[in-house]
Order: structure tokens, then sequence, then C-alpha cells
């Protein structure tokens, strides 16, 4: 990068120090706004360039003082300690993520958002440019193939897509002129993303994040004969038909999604579709368009798809195999492409992620306006960010900034990101490009309600005083580590008094309490099942509690007739269902081992055999898709890691077709690290009521649920030292 240029002394500020470098408070300040969010986790793209611009400046501004005959010496030793102390900060925050040590190579900080992110902090301080950095143009882009090399052998061609393409060996050309250069607009100079994303997480401008909606039609016209769309799947399809082409369609779980996407392809004609949706619901998928759209044929690909049907209207493939299938499926002229579950693919990096993405540019390339749908009623999971790679699916964005239609709505607002009236502005654009969200205590009034009540249960046997003495130890190791840095910096930094206040009189600090609980989570995933951590610790409480669990839902089941049993892990699963035929209860178990004919007829049998008693689900395999509203009870053995995964499950159950309310009973183990567990998943559900609902509620930590359970641990064991 260019060397920092000289600030302008035309500035005032009200520090000496400020005057000499007035850029160093700017990255003094930004340095902080990257700790706060590596604390929480993992740092998104936008951050990760941000942690590359600070880096670049500082080596710049440290060769800039150094040189700088101007400044006296004892100012220019201040000068260097204080970029000495955001050299320090960054290096905190490559221990936390180590990739962002490769960002730090020589060549890793040109590209156009990090030349323009460095030019307006640059501005910011006052710096004159020179006129070669004010302007910044883009880089064309680099056409990826679709089938990378490492996936070229993989590749399969089914007997019968081959006897589709000798019958029309050639797709019919789309003529439709397209703009061949794209206008310069008033924010191309301006880094956009990262204000795009704060936008939502602060939830500018409140209101659901809904985009405009035609009102529903006097009459239905798109149902088949003896079926009815609901106001709000009629709304949405309205905008289908009115041109309306990418939707990241939000609602909320169980209001209907996988019916609005049949109907939507029909309306819009997008026939070849493709639809990119998780193993266990592949078979609901091809009931659904053969329920909605029963003049369309739907084919689900198995294995390497000798068996599917070419010449479909609707092809159905998992994530896990989708690889196999690149190259003919971006060959066949597809008009329409349905990502179901999309939070699957916010891991960027994920190969599912990029043959996901690969595949949707390649629809864009042959297409002139697909009809491109991201399903999901949960898009947020731990950090706005989760966002991107949906927003690349639906080519609002290319991660690195916006696309044409959504720059160009955004210039539209005349406003910058300097402006504070600009994040609801901006936020309201992103919705009008397709965002459509709807809750059920707004669209579906007669749904009945959704309780979630907490059973706290006993481990008095052998196996839970193990479990709680577990947990002591997990907490004194993490002590002894915290002991350790304190009596570390009291050593250099200390004065020589008669020795350090006791733990119990001296205040937590809570950077080394995140630092200690950071390392000992790091340490758990490397050490898997082995050993005494975080994970191993739940997974002895919920084995702890398979039966007290089995029990609560053996009796509750003789009273209200059907009840759906969720765990997390097999044993658990095992356990439970041994204890159901020992009761002499039915149960049908729905696993991610099954095939998926199996896991539909375990589905059939529950919702339509009045001698089933309890779906025995895993919460994983069983926690999107599945229909098994014929009960109104559920039972969650175990807790899972994230708010959205317990959603996900109960919403089996509540969701149209519904006619009770709805009560899902969590049984949590009293006294131990179970019970902060189901706090912290509670409280994770600020994050899409800011952005998603434009709720004003308070805003929560944003660290995982394990790493908050571990602050807590070792803050309990603190204080009672």
């Amino acid at each position: 990068m260019p060397t920092t240029a000289t600030a302008a002394p035309r500035r005032k500020k009200t520090s000496r120090r400020d005057e000499e470098a007035p850029l160093i408070p700017i990255l003094a300040r930004k340095v902080r706004e990257i700790e706060a969010k590596a604390q929480h986790g993992k740092l998104g793209p936008t951050n990760r360039v941000k942690f590359q611009v600070i880096a670049f400046l500082v080596r710049e501004e440290r060769a800039r003082v150094k040189a700088d005959d101007q400044v006296s010496d004892s100012a220019r030793a201040e000068l260097l300690k204080r970029l000495d102390g955001v050299a320090t900060i960054l290096a905190k925050t490559a221990a936390r993520d180590t990739s962002l040590i490769q960002l730090l190579e020589a060549d890793q900080a040109t590209s156009p958002v990090a030349k323009r992110m460095r030019r307006d902090w640059l501005l910011e301080s006052g710096a004159e440019l020179p006129p070669e950095e004010l302007i910044i143009t883009d880089v064309a882009p680099i056409q990826a193939p679709v089938v990378p090399p490492a996936l070229a052998e993989r590749q399969v061609t089914p007997p019968s897509v081959e006897a589709r393409q000798l019958a029309n060996p050639f797709l019919a050309p789309d003529l439709t002129p397209r703009p061949t250069t794209v206008p310069r607009r008033r924010l191309d100079g301006w880094e956009l993303m990262g204000p795009l994303y704060k936008a939502f997480e602060t939830g500018a401008g409140g209101g659901a994040a809904t985009m405009p909606l035609p009102p529903a039609p006097e009459y239905d016209h798109v149902s088949p004969k003896g079926r009815e769309v609901m106001v709000h799947q009629a709304r949405f399809l309205e905008a289908v038909r009115s041109g309306h082409r990418s939707f990241l369609l939000a609602d909320e779980p169980g209001l209907g999604k996988t019916a609005q996407s049949a109907l939507a392809a029909s309306v819009a004609n997008a026939y070849p579709l493709l639809a990119v949706v998780p193993n266990v619901v592949k078979m609901n998928w091809a009931r659904e368009v053969e329920r909605w759209t029963p003049q369309r044929r739907a084919t689900v690909i198995q294995g390497d798809g000798a068996d599917i049907d070419a010449f479909a209207d609707v092809f159905i493939v998992n994530y896990e195999i989708l690889d196999r299938h690149l190259s003919w499926l971006s060959s066949i002229g597809l008009k329409g492409m349905v990502v179901d579950e999309a939070h699957f693919i916010k891991n960027l990096s994920s190969q599912r992620s990029q043959n996901v993405l690969a595949l949707a540019s390649r629809i864009r390339e042959r297409e002139r306006d697909p009809l491109m749908l991201a399903l999901t009623g949960t898009p947020l999971i731990n950090d706005v960010e989760d966002f991107d790679a949906i927003w690349r699916f639906l080519g609002w964005t290319n991660g690195e900034k916006p696309g044409p239609e959504l720059m160009e709505k955004l210039d539209a607002t005349g406003l910058t990101p300097a402006d504070k009236a600009f994040y609801a502005e901006a936020r309201d654009a992103v919705i009008s490009m397709g965002i459509v969200r709807r809750k059920k205590k707004d669209v579906a009034a007669d749904l009945p309600d959704k309780l979630v009540a907490d059973l706290p249960v006993q481990l008095d046997d052998e196996f839970g005083r193990s479990i709680r003495q577990a947990e002591r130890e997990l907490g004194e190791r993490m002590a002894a580590k915290y002991r350790r840095i304190v009596d570390a910096r009291t050593a250099t930094h200390g004065s020589a008094d008669a020795g350090p206040p006791s733990l119990s009189k001296r205040a937590v600090d809570e950077d080394i309490v995140r630092l200690v609980a950071h390392n000992e989570l790091e340490e758990s995933k490397a050490a898997g099942t082995g050993g005494d951590n975080v994970f191993t610790m739940v997974r002895k409480i919920g084995q702890a509690k398979a039966q007290l669990a089995a029990d609560y839902a053996a009796q509750l089941q003789r009273s209200v007739e059907k009840v759906v049993f969720f765990a997390k892990h097999i044993d658990v699963m095992d356990q439970a269902e041994a204890h159901f035929a020992a009761s002499g209860i039915k149960a049908v178990s729905i696993r991610g081992d099954q095939t998926s004919p199996v896991r539909q007829q375990a589905i059939d049998a529950f919702n339509t055999d009045p001698d089933v008693g309890i779906a025995v689900c895993s919460l994983t395999a069983a926690g999107v898709g599945v229909n098994l509203q014929a009960a109104s009870n559920v039972v969650l053995a175990e807790l899972s890691w994230t708010a959205a995964e317990q959603t996900q499950a109960i919403d089996r159950v509540h969701r149209i077709g519904q006619d009770e309310p709805v009560t899902a009973w969590r049984i949590i183990a009293a006294h131990t690290i179970d019970t902060k567990i189901a706090e912290l998943i509670d409280q994770k559900q600020g994050l899409a009521a800011r952005a998603l609902d434009g709720e004003a509620v308070d805003e929560t930590a944003s660290e995982s649920v394990q790493m908050a359970a571990l602050m807590h641990l070792l803050r309990e064991t603190l204080g009672s030292a």
C-alpha cells in the first residue's frame, strides 16, 4: 500500500499529540471496535478487512513518525508508545483468531474495499491525498468455474440426463439486451458493507423486515383444487406475479415456506427449478411440490442420481451430494433455484457454501431474471454477518460491495454512511430487495399460543454428584489459570507493597476471564470427547437426565396421547426408546442415519396412526422441515447450543395445521451448568428480534453459549474463592 500522507495542518485538535499524529486516535478507536468483536467470536468479512487496514496503517504511521524531524524526541517516544498500544491489541486479537495472521501478508490489503477504508480514515484524519488515491476502481472479477478442479473427478452424469441433453442439445438463447457498462454512482467510493450490517444489527428504523407486498387477490387463482393458500402466502405470490424474482423468505418456521416456493415457481414459470435442501426434508419437498403444483413433476436426487427423472420440472438435491452434480445441473438451463434452510451456507469457507454460490452465479449468468429463493426462519444465528452468504446467493451483494440494483437504491437516498439517517434508509433499501419476514402471531391469528416451560430435575444419584464434582474441577482449573495471569501481571507491574490483595477483595478482570474461557473452549474443541470439558460435561448431563426426561414424556403421553421427544445424542435417544418400549408405549424414531423413505414413513405413522404415542427425534436431524403437528406437547431432554435450533425443534409442532396450544417442556438439571445454558439460550433471541422484527430489545453479549457458560462458571468459582 502507498505510504501514509502527511496530515494537513488546517484541522484543529484539542491535544498537541493529536496535532502531530491525527491518525492515531482514529486507529485506536477502530482497533477497540475490532477487539470487542473478536472477544465475542470470529470476525466477519468486514471486520477482517478493518483488521488488515489498521495493521498496515500502524506500520506506515510508525515509519512516518520515526522519519519526522519536526517532532521532538519525547513526543516521538510518546507517539510510538501509542502505536505500540494499537499493535498490542492487534496481536491479542490475532491470538484469539489465528486466521487473522495470514491477512498481514504484503499483498493482502490491496483490495478495493481495503483501499477505500484506508482512504476514508486518512481523509478523516485531515490528510491530503494525491488524486490517484482518491478515486478507487474495482478490479474486474475473475469468473470461477462452477466445478472446481478438486471436484472434477467426482462429477456424475445420470443416464437420463444424457437423454434429456440429446433430446434438446441447444438451450433457448436469451436475447434480452443487457447493459454493457455500469454507470458511476455517488456512493461508489464508500465502503458500504459494514454500514449495511450495522443497519440491521441496531434495528435502525424499526419495524418488521418485510418488503411492501401487494394485497391478496379477491379470488385464489393459484391453489390446486381442494386446497387454499392463506392470506400471507397469497400476498407473497402476488409479489412474484408482479415481477419480483429474488427473495429472502424469512417467515417464522411453520408458516408454509415450502408451499410458497412451489407455487412461486409456478407463478414465475421458473422451470426447470433446483431445490437444495437438507437431506431430512427431500421427500417432504417432493410431496409438497406434488400437493401444490400437481401438474408439475418433481424428482429427488439420491446418490449418483441413477434413478432420477431428468425430464422433471423440479430437481431436489441435498447439500451433501450437490458436489457430484454441479456439472450437469449447471448446463441444463435452470431458471430458478431455492435454498432451503439457507443458514446452512453461512460459512463461506465451506465447500457446501461454495457449491451453492457457484451454481447460483451460473444461473444468473445464463438467465436474465431467474427466480432465486433463500428460505430460513432463522437467518441470524450468531452474528449479523450471517446475512453475507445469503445476500451473495441472491445477487444483492458480492461480499465486498452491493450489487448494481442495491447500489442504485442506496444512491437514491441522497445520503452517505457519514449521515445518521443513512442507516434506516439502508435497512429499508435491503429489505425492498426482497426480504419477507412474517411472524405467526401477526399472520396466523388462529394459530394457538406457544409456551416454553422449564422442569428442573435433581440429579441426586452418584452420576449426578460426579457431574457437579466435574463442574467444580473445571471451574478450579480455569480459576488457577486466571490466578497465574493475575500474579504474572502483578509481578511485572505491581509495587513493592506487603503483597497483592486476596482474590475475594480484588475486582474480577473481565478481559482475563474472557481470555481464560476462550482458551478453555479452544482446548475443549481440540480434545473432542476426551477428558472433562464443557462438551463432555453437557453430554454427561444429558445422559443423567435421559431416564427422568423419558419418564416424564411417558406420563405426559398417557394424558395427551401424542408427544414429541427431542434429544441431541444417540445414547439419550436409545435410553428413551428402551423406556417407552418397557412402558408399553409405541414410538417411532427420526434420526440422521435413516434413509428419506424410512424417515417419512415414521413421520406419517406418528401423524396418522393413533397407536403411535411418541416420536423420538434427533435435535439436529429432525429439527428442520419435519411436520409433527399431530402433537401439541414437546419434551426437550437435552438443550441445544443455539436458540435457533431450539426454536426450530419446537416449531415442528407449532405450525400451520396445529389447532391446540403448544407447550415445550425443557428438562433442566438443577444446580448445574445446564441452568445457565438455558438462560443464555433465551437471551440469544435478541439479535433476530432487532434485525428482522424491529423490536427494541436490550442488546445482549454476542458470545457463543459455550463461551458465555464458561465465563459464568469461572466467575462463580472466583466469587466463592
